[in-house]
């Protein structure tokens, strides 16, 4: 008889658990955050003329809020 709970998913999924972030992550976060943040900084502006009010998310909010949804996918690939 075999045992296939040796590979199962559950068991998979345990083993490839959620990792502590490391340098490399950070250092590629700051790199993606300071690309970010010109970007974010035009649009904001932009913003502010274009509807006279501002924006909900400042500059910074939204510049982290973007190098936090990108870094993750370089260590994806």
């Amino acid at each position: 008889m075999s045992d296939h709970t040796a590979n199962s998913p559950v068991h998979a999924a345990r083993a490839h658990g959620h990792r502590a972030p490391r340098a490399e992550f950070y250092a590629y976060f700051v790199v993606i955050l300071m690309g970010a943040l010109p970007v974010a900084l035009l649009t904001w502006m932009a913003s502010v003329v274009r509807h006279g009010r501002l924006p909900a998310r400042g500059p910074f909010a939204s510049a982290w809020f973007d190098a936090k949804a990108i870094t993750p996918l370089i260590f994806r690939a």
